[in-house]
C-alpha cells in the first residue's frame, strides 16, 4: 500500500508521474525543478537560483509528509553543466546539513530547459 503526495506547494507533477510516493515509512519524491509552485514557470536566474527553488520545492515535499530535510537519506542531483557543480554545491549545502547520501551527475538536457534537478529519499 502507499499514498501519493499531492501539495499545492510544489510544482504540480508536468507528466504521468507523481510529486512523491510513501511506502511505508519511506518517501520516494520525484525529482523538482526550479519551477515557481504559484505559476508554474521556471524561476529567472542562474544556477543558484534555480538550486534554490528546486530544493525549496523538495522541501515543500518533505513537509506535505511530516518530514524536513534531516529526513533524506537519499538524494540525486542533476546538473545541465557540471562547470556549475561548485555553485550548486554552495546552494545543497544550505539545505542537507545531515549530509546524506548523494549521486550528482551531468546530463545531455533536463525538462523545460532547465539548469539542475533534485530528487530525494527520505526516511519519515
Amino acid at each position: 500500500m502507499f499514498e501519493i503526495t499531492n501539495t499545492q506547494n510544489a510544482p504540480a507533477a508536468i507528466g504521468p508521474y507523481s510529486q512523491a510516493v510513501r511506502a511505508g515509512n519511506l518517501l520516494f519524491a520525484s525529482g523538482q525543478i526550479p519551477l515557481d509552485p504559484a505559476t508554474g514557470e521556471v524561476v529567472e536566474g542562474g544556477i543558484a537560483e534555480q538550486a534554490c527553488r528546486s530544493c525549496e520545492n523538495v522541501g515543500a515535499i518533505l513537509r506535505a509528509n511530516g518530514a524536513d530535510f534531516t529526513n533524506v537519506v537519499k538524494t540525486t542531483c542533476f546538473l545541465a553543466d557540471m562547470g556549475d557543480f561548485a555553485a550548486f554545491n554552495e546552494v545543497y549545502a544550505r539545505y542537507f546539513v545531515s549530509k546524506p547520501a548523494r549521486s550528482c551527475v551531468a546530463v545531455k538536457d533536463l525538462p523545460k530547459g532547465v539548469l539542475c534537478e533534485v530528487e530525494v529519499i527520505a526516511v519519515l
